[in-house]
C-alpha cells in the first residue's frame, strides 16, 4: 500500500508542476527563458552522467550474468566429481555404466579415474586463476612422466578438445597440456606404473591362543580315542 501512495503522490506532483510553475514565474518575475539558457548549458554534461549511469548498469548486469553462468558450471561439475568417486568406491558396480572400456586391468581403470579428477581439478583452478600457468605446467610435467598419465591423455584428449575448447581460456589450457605432454614423449619414456604387494593381514589378537587350545583338544581327544581302542583289545 505504501508503494501505491508513493506512486500516486509523485504523478500527482508531476500532473501539478506546470501549474505551480507558472504561479510562482507570475508572483516572483522569474525569467524562464534565462533559466532555460543556463540549463542547457549543462545539458551535455547531462548527458554524460546519463550515459555512464546506463553504462554502470549494463556492466552490472553483465558481472551478475557471467557470476550465475559460473556458479551453473561449478554445480555441473561438482556434480560430476561426485559420480567419479562413486566410481571410484566400486569400479566393477559402476564404470560399465559409462560403456565399454579398453583398459582390462582393474588397477589401471582406478589410475585413468584418479588421472581424469587430477585434470578437471587443474583445469578448473586454471579456469578460475588459483593455478597459474607455471603451477599448471609443474602439475603437468609430474603427471606426463609416469605411464598413467600418458595414457589417460591418449585416450581424453578428443573429448577434451570437444568439451573445453569453446572459450579463450579453454584453448589455452588445452595448448599449454599439449605441449608437456609432448615434451615428456620427447624426453623419454615413461616410468613404469607398479602396485605395491598388499601387506600381510595382521594377526587377530587371541587368534593364536585359541588355535593352540582347539588343537590340544582335538590331539587330547585322538590320545584318548587310540587309548580306550587299546584298552577294549587287551579286554
Amino acid at each position: 500500500m505504501s508503494l501505491v501512495a508513493a506512486a500516486a503522490a509523485a504523478l500527482t506532483v508531476v500532473l501539478l508542476s506546470p501549474l505551480a510553475l507558472e504561479e510562482i514565474s507570475s508572483s516572483k518575475g522569474v525569467d524562464w527563458n534565462r533559466l532555460s539558457d543556463i540549463g542547457a548549458a549543462y545539458g551535455f554534461t547531462s548527458a554524460i552522467v546519463s550515459a555512464l549511469a546506463l553504462a554502470g548498469v549494463a556492466v552490472s548486469l553483465i558481472v551478475q550474468n557471467r557470476q550465475a553462468r559460473a556458479e551453473q558450471v561449478q554445480g555441473i561439475r561438482s556434480y560430476y566429481l561426485e559420480l567419479v568417486r562413486l566410481e571410484l568406491d566400486d569400479m566393477a558396480l559402476f564404470q560399465p555404466v559409462w560403456g565399454d572400456t579398453d583398459i582390462a586391468d582393474p588397477h589401471e581403470q582406478k589410475r585413468h579415474v584418479y588421472a581424469d579428477l587430477m585434470m578437471n581439478y587443474a583445469w578448473m583452478g586454471f579456469e578460475i586463476g588459483t593455478i597459474r600457468e607455471s603451477l599448471l605446467r609443474d602439475m603437468l610435467a609430474g603427471m606426463f612422466t609416469g605411464e598413467a598419465g600418458r595414457h589417460y591423455w591418449s585416450r581424453a584428449h578428443a573429448s577434451w578438445i570437444a568439451s573445453s575448447s569453446g572459450s579463450r581460456v579453454g584453448r589455452r589450457f588445452l595448448a599449454i597440456v599439449g605441449e608437456e605432454h609432448a615434451r615428456a614423449i620427447a624426453a623419454g619414456p615413461p616410468t613404469r606404473s607398479t602396485v605395491a604387494p598388499s601387506p600381510p593381514a595382521a594377526p587377530v589378537a587371541g587368534a593364536s591362543r585359541a588355535w593352540r587350545a582347539s588343537a590340544g583338544a582335538l590331539i587330547g581327544l585322538g590320545a584318548g580315542l587310540v587309548l580306550g581302542s587299546l584298552l577294549r583289545g587287551r579286554r
